[in-house]
């Protein structure tokens, strides 16, 4: 028996770089309470928060130390558990306000948009970008968005951010031929030869591409069946 795992690379980073970051914590918490035994408390916390940055290095050099040299310990250690215990819920708190501003930064949005795209799930992308919309007005992420909405068969909802986009100066000059064709599917002959006739007009058009012949031959038959 085979298991598909329907995950795109950067959401099992997502889902995996919290829980390393836990057990990074959990780490540098026990190498202070190891260090402070053996160490002055400075000297403890530099190391916890340097093994915490650096899990991999730190750590195993600090487990060569403790083989390599007996240093004696102090026998009585005030706060011994109560200092680790602080440690490691300050940085585990840290670490959660952390994820929860990160994880409503524009970008987080967008990123998140993106891989639910690749991941062929245009509703969930839909979602995403909407949100980052409610932070940051951008013509860019609606035309984003009125192409995963045009992905979605949601044609209305895609003409009218790609509108929105446009007034708002998106540098893209294809979204006249874009909304030509949407509004096609609308049955809107009308207002599709208007954006036709747009998209002529724009730079795009002045170099060689396949779509304004489309466009001139959309306006030709227009004219043909008036």
């Amino acid at each position: 028996m085979s298991f598909r795992i329907d995950m795109s690379a950067g959401e099992l980073f997502d889902l995996v770089r919290p829980v390393v970051t836990i057990i990074s914590a959990l780490v540098a918490t026990w190498v202070l309470a190891s260090v402070r035994r053996r160490f002055p408390l400075y000297v403890a916390i530099l190391v916890a928060v340097v093994t915490f940055l650096f899990p991999l290095i730190v750590f195993p050099l600090y487990l060569a130390v403790l083989l390599l040299w007996r240093r004696p310990k102090y026998e009585l250690v005030r706060w011994r558990f109560v200092i680790p215990l602080v440690f490691l819920a300050g940085t585990v708190g840290t670490i959660a306000i952390y994820k929860y501003i990160d994880d409503r930064r524009v970008d987080s949005y967008l990123s998140r948009a993106t891989m639910k795209r690749v991941a062929h799930d245009p509703a969930a992308a839909i979602g995403e970008y909407q949100r980052a919309l409610e932070i940051e007005e951008s013509p860019h992420t609606r035309k984003l968005l009125a192409n995963t909405l045009e992905e979605a068969g949601l044609f209305g909802e895609a003409i009218i951010e790609f509108r929105k986009a446009e007034q708002g100066g998106e540098s893209d000059d294809s979204i006249p031929f874009r909304l030509a064709l949407l509004l096609e599917r609308k049955n809107q002959k009308k207002e599709s030869i208007v954006e036709y006739k747009k998209f002529l007009g724009s730079k795009t058009c002045k170099e060689l591409d396949y779509r304004c012949e489309v466009a001139r031959q959309r306006i030709e038959d227009s004219e043909i069946t008036k």
